[in-house]
């Protein structure tokens, strides 16, 4: 980029890797409290919060530490009990850094456990041991497959309720091993804790001697992420073409984006869809210099070796593995909104970093989510799946949501109101 540095090396930082985690389980199941619990026995808490939440803990007459109070942030949630925003947290240890998502359990805010847990790495899914297996827990293991998280991490909560007994936690365990080998799920870890007290988050629980497993905490700093990644297939969405014009580099040209798939060098010959010309790149510019590579998910600005027309919308990938490019997809959807999806209903698509208008053209099914049986229906109400084909008005380059989860996804967008209605999986296109 202008200003970086042009020797042609690149610039080699030692970072930790990044874990995106979604939470999700039944209300009152104790996702924000395990939260809490990961954030104050990794030591993740400053002073000051520890004394305010010590303060709230008091004045609502807890009894004891309230470490949910930490994620719980809406006036409403705290006086419920419960999650109803996505409340997104940040912590890290030596090893890794942790984005954590706290869902809600409702049923009713399934569309913002779609929301956040759309880009995550790995799903910690909790269940109240004295409960077992619940519809909620069906409904978000569901989604976490439906949304192609790689990683499950099923968290029995609350052993300390039923003294710690192996025959609660191995029932669960076998009840919903059954269960989810119905869904596409690659690796699923079970782990008996108590967030109330620390049982196997942070340290190893003197109460389960039985489970020999590592805690909850050992095993988000070494769970492998990296091959999760599509490094096979190179995609690249231009975000926005960098021209200074300044004295200094009068001549640059940059495509500036997020590297969506693959790894990208100078000297590969790529393409730019949806024109088909072809080029090679020339250099790749980071914030801090020239880069030698480029992988997901590096945000870069591309240079080509020839004078092309390229455009915010447009995709660069390589020259012999193209994506999909079509007006007609059939997508599952998660509808977010109020007013029902119906057949005929026409929408703004964005797609990548391309925006189009999308007809429905058909509802072929609604999923229920607790049987995963397919059903018949006119329409789709408010944080219902389904299976609909759309129309859309200019091509899109689309790989289905199992091989690209960038390139695979899409939003619906109500153009009155600039509402956000619908978030969509691509299964093909047509």
């Amino acid at each position: 980029m202008p200003g970086a540095a042009t020797n042609g090396h690149a610039v080699r930082t030692r970072t930790r890797e990044l874990l995106r985690i979604a939470t999700a389980g039944s209300v009152d199941d104790g996702k924000s409290t395990l939260i809490g619990r990961l954030l104050h026995d990794s030591k993740a808490i400053l002073e000051d919060q520890l004394e305010h939440v010590a303060q709230t803990s008091e004045r609502r007459g807890d009894g004891y530490l309230n470490l949910a109070l930490l994620t719980d942030g809406l006036r409403a949630e705290r006086e419920q009990g419960i999650t109803i925003d996505v409340a997104y947290r940040y912590f890290q240890t030596p090893r890794r850094k942790f984005i954590i998502a706290d869902t809600p359990g409702h049923e009713q805010y399934t569309r913002n456990m779609v929301t956040g847990a759309s880009t995550a790495d790995l799903s910690i899914v909790l269940v109240d041991a004295r409960k077992g297996v619940s519809e909620q827990t069906r409904r978000h293991a569901y989604i976490a497959s439906l949304l192609r998280i790689p990683h499950l991490v099923v968290c029995v909560n609350k052993m300390d309720l039923v003294d710690y007994d192996e025959a609660v936690f191995y029932s669960i365990l076998d009840e919903l091993t059954d269960w989810t080998a119905r869904l596409q799920i690659p690796d699923i870890t079970f782990i008996p804790i108590s967030a109330l007290h620390g049982d196997n988050v942070v340290e190893r629980s003197d109460a389960m001697q039985w489970f020999g497993a590592a805690p909850l905490l050992y095993h988000l700093e070494h769970v492998v992420i990296a091959p999760d990644r599509n490094l096979a297939d190179v995609r690249f969405p231009v975000q926005w073409v960098i021209r200074p014009m300044s004295d200094e580099h009068h001549d640059y040209r940059g495509y500036a984006g997020q590297v969506a798939g693959g790894v990208l060098r100078p000297g590969c010959e790529v393409v730019v869809l949806p024109s088909g010309r072809r080029t090679q790149i020339s250099a790749i510019d980071g914030f801090s210099g020239e880069l030698e590579a480029a992988f997901p998910t590096m945000s870069v600005a591309l240079r080509f070796a020839d004078e092309l027309d390229v455009s915010r919308g447009d995709m660069i990938v390589e020259a012999e593995d193209p994506p999909a490019t079509a007006k007609e997809l059939e997508a599952m959807v998660c509808w977010m909104s109020e007013q029902p999806l119906r057949p005929g209903g026409r929408y703004a698509i964005k797609h990548t970093t391309r925006s189009a208008r999308a007809v429905v053209d058909q509802l072929e099914h609604r999923v229920d989510v607790n049987t995963l049986a397919h059903e018949q229906a006119s329409e789709l109400e408010l944080n219902e799946i389904g299976r609909v084909h759309l129309r859309c008005s200019v091509p899109l380059m689309v790989d289905p949501y199992w091989r690209n989860r960038t390139t695979g996804s899409f939003i619906l967008i109500d153009e009155v109101t600039n509402d956000t209605v619908a978030a969509g999986m691509v299964l093909g296109a047509r």
